[in-house]
């Protein structure tokens, strides 16, 4: 969609500072940006950029310094102001009809219950007593399983499982092959052999989640695993059987948590970030990438390392670990001084 610049700015809530009439009809990077594009400055790492940018404008903060006859398009938030001009010059992907607008290639139950407006791709089943609220969109070879429970506008991509008996609030998606309530990883060792045990409890995924490719989140023994309203997770992340996640967590690549863990509301996991079974994590948490989270961690606190500590002392142990190569040297040398000391004070 073209506009001018001050159209957009109207519309993300930005101030012009520049010629507002300038058209503009797609979204770049500062470095790639042609003078039909918008870009945006949200990290003083890319700050340079702004002397050689193409762009028609950047949206940045009031209090940013630009050089020449740069359009600015001035905004308290420019991250979020940027991720605003994407919709109004980009919007969200539009999702295909089905190839077989008659389902006649899907499976669907006759016991099931699709919502109007629905969209079900070739080769999806959806399984006896399971419902599908009002637009939703199943992709090729996604799953509901028996009894399953889908809200409003939820979308499954390409080989998505929701697995019997487990719910999907509204607005969820599910990207490829993120499975939702598979068995938990629960087994009774006795005398040397792993015995299963039966895995009767579901996954509850609350309103406006986002499961990224390749997750996978387990169904309790008993009970429910719950995912919290707005919370989105990032690719190849697996949650154990019976953890609760709160409202609004962000979780990037390769997280992996137990089972039977609370977290709390507005939690960040960085990549690689582990957390062993049965703890409790507090509300506002960060947790820094590859970090091993082996105990509690209050609300609001930082942290980082293996195992994890306040996140600055982390920090200053790794930086400290960089140089232990050469001071293993010294300590020997020392230790070689010391014995040559020792050896020329005996009386003889």
């Amino acid at each position: 969609m073209a506009m001018t610049i001050g159209e957009l700015a109207e519309r993300i809530g930005a101030t012009v500072v520049g010629d507002a009439t300038r058209v503009v009809r797609g979204c770049a990077p500062l470095d790639e940006a042609g003078p039909d594009e918008i870009s945006f400055l949200a990290n003083r790492r890319y700050a340079d950029y702004l002397e050689t940018t193409r762009a028609a404008g950047v949206i940045v903060a009031p209090s940013e310094t630009t050089g020449g006859e740069l359009v600015r398009l001035e905004a308290a938030d420019p991250y979020f102001a940027f991720r605003n001009a994407m919709i109004a010059l980009h919007g969200f992907r539009n999702h295909p009809d089905p190839i077989d607008a008659q389902r006649g290639s899907a499976f669907v139950h006759p016991d099931a219950r699709i919502g109007s407006a629905c969209r079900i791709h070739p080769f999806a089943v959806v399984e006896r007593d399971a419902e599908v609220g009002p637009a939703c969109v199943l992709y090729p070879g996604a799953y509901v399983g028996q009894g399953a429970r889908l809200g409003e506008g939820c979308v499954l991509f390409p080989n998505a499982v929701v697995y019997d008996r487990c719910v999907l609030g509204n607005r969820v998606t599910l990207h490829a092959n993120a499975v939702v309530g598979n068995d938990g990883f629960g087994y009774a060792t006795h005398q040397g052999v792993h015995h299963k045990i039966p895995q009767a409890g579901i996954v509850v995924v609350e309103d406006d989640v986002e499961i990224g490719a390749g997750c996978a989140i387990e169904r309790a023994a008993m009970g429910e695993t719950r995912i919290g309203q707005g919370t989105k997770f990032a690719d190849l992340i697996s949650i154990g059987h019976g953890t609760r996640i709160g409202r609004h967590c962000l979780l990037v690549s390769l997280v992996g948590i137990s089972g039977s863990v609370e977290v709390g509301d507005w939690v960040a996991f960085g990549g690689q970030a582990g957390v062993t079974g049965h703890l409790r994590i507090g509300s506002g948490v960060q947790i820094a990438g590859k970090a091993a989270v082996v105990a509690d961690v209050p609300a609001g606190m930082k942290v980082g390392g293996i195992p994890a500590i306040e996140l600055e002392q982390a920090k200053r142990n790794a930086l400290a670990a960089t140089g232990l190569y050469e001071l293993a040297k010294k300590v020997k040398e020392l230790e070689r001084r010391l014995k040559a000391a020792e050896g020329s004070d005996r009386p003889s």
